[in-house]
Order: structure tokens, then C-alpha cells, then sequence
């Protein structure tokens, strides 16, 4: 049989995406028959045997599905947590192909522990890899409780680009959802979505958040879904995705 990638090998199970597998194994975080994996090494299918932080890798469903997960505060997004925290995956336990087989999902991107609302998880690592490459532009629409009221012109200059691990960010556009004498609901629209890029944004302007929620991404839409509560994406939903 023949050879493949062994960041491939990840995708094609499902667990991560190509960049975020390479990443993992730079970390020495995949093994091969016992030994730590390197960049670019190739395995044989069905022969070598793969494990990821000791946990072993192995093919699932052929069927992709992408859900929407209404992520509670509180809640880290990672597969697993070295401090013990509960992670997103098991809000998602109940997910199952069409035979009735449970399928392991990942995270596409992160909301950090501290905010809640949309997000996707999958088990389809070319749509992963799709939509967090850097080059891939969709917006991710952001509901935030901001302490104090501001108006249009304050909100505006809060989306000015600022440095974040030593690189200028795009221009945000925030626009106010609604007020009162003491809070400011604004709207955050971003292309780029940074390590805690929002946050940052705010504490550089002296500006405290009370709440952040992710209400969208794109045309995918949190709408009335609970807390703590997924749904399966469409077919409408899932081609938006991949062809946006």
C-alpha cells in the first residue's frame, strides 16, 4: 500500500486539520509505532500505528458531518485539557453517523474559556483546514457587553488596528447593538479572529468587557439555539462553508 502523509493521515481520520497536525507533531505530541514523530514522515495505512498524546489515531466514518455548538462559558475548546477542565468534545457526545456509530469531532478554531456562543465542530479535516487557513475570509460576528456607555464615534476608533505579538491587525468594524446608562452592546465584526483579539482590543482602550458571545460566522447564524445545546448543519449550511 502506499504511503501517505502522516499530517494527511489526521485529516483523513478526522481528528485535525493538516496545519494544526503539523503543529502537533513539532510539539512531539504524535508517535509511530512508539517512536516521536517528525515533519513530513509518511505511514502505511492500516500497518503503522499512530497515537497523538498517547491516545491511538485510527480511521472513523467515512461520513463527514459539521455541527454548531452553542459553547457555554466556562467550557475550553481543546480535545483535551492537561488541567482537567471540561472541553468542548463532551458537550458533544451524542454525535453519530448515519448508522447510528458515534463520530469524534474537533473544534475549527477557538472561543476562549471566558466566552460563549457559535461554534463549529467537525470530523471532516479538509473543511477544518479550509476554514482556519489564513488566506480563507469569512466574518466572525461578535455580540460584546462593553462596562459604559458609547457612542458611534467611540465605537468606531475602538476598531482601529493595534499590534498584537508584534503584528498590526486589520480594521475592525464595530457598530452599537443597543445601550443604557451603564453597558454598551456592541457588534464586532472581524476577518481575522487573533489570540484573544477582542479582549485585547478593549483592554488597549481601557475598555472593560462584561460578556462576548459569538452570534455568527458569515451566514451561519447562533439564532435560538440553547446553551450548552449542537445541531447538525444543513446541506445549505455545510455548501455555504465550502464554497464561500
Amino acid at each position: 500500500m502506499e504511503k501517505i502523509r502522516l499530517s494527511k493521515y489526521f485529516t483523513d481520520c478526522g481528528v485535525m486539520s493538516r496545519r494544526a497536525a503539523d503543529a502537533a507533531i513539532e510539539q512531539g505530541l504524535v508517535t509511530v509505532n512508539g517512536q516521536t514523530a517528525h515533519l513530513g514522515d509518511k505511514i502505511e495505512v492500516g500497518v503503522d500505528k499512530v497515537a497523538y498524546r498517547g491516545k491511538s489515531i485510527a480511521p472513523q466514518s467515512n461520513e463527514r458531518v459539521c455541527i454548531m455548538l452553542n459553547k457555554p462559558r466556562g467550557i475550553v475548546c481543546t480535545a483535551s485539557d492537561e488541567k482537567g477542565r471540561i472541553g468542548v468534545t463532551e458537550l458533544c457526545r451524542g454525535v453519530k453517523d448515519k448508522s447510528g456509530a458515534p463520530l469524534r469531532l474537533y473544534p475549527i478554531g477557538r472561543l476562549d474559556m471566558d466566552s460563549d456562543g457559535l461554534l463549529l465542530l467537525t470530523n471532516d479535516g479538509e473543511l477544518a483546514n479550509k476554514l482556519t487557513h489564513p488566506r480563507h475570509s469569512i466574518p466572525k460576528i461578535y455580540n460584546v457587553t462593553l462596562k459604559g456607555k458609547f457612542d458611534a464615534a467611540q465605537l468606531k476608533k475602538l476598531g482601529n488596528p493595534i499590534v498584537i505579538d508584534g503584528k498590526e491587525t486589520m480594521r475592525v468594524t464595530v457598530t452599537k447593538v443597543s445601550d443604557n446608562d451603564s453597558e454598551t452592546v456592541a457588534r464586532f465584526e472581524l476577518f481575522e479572529g487573533r489570540n484573544r483579539q477582542i479582549r485585547r482590543m478593549c483592554e488597549f482602550n481601557g475598555i472593560k468587557i462584561l460578556k462576548l458571545t459569538r452570534v455568527a460566522i458569515g451566514k451561519i447564524k447562533l439564532g435560538d439555539l440553547e446553551n450548552g445545546k449542537w445541531r447538525y448543519l444543513d446541506e445549505q449550511e455545510i455548501h455555504y462553508l465550502k464554497t464561500v
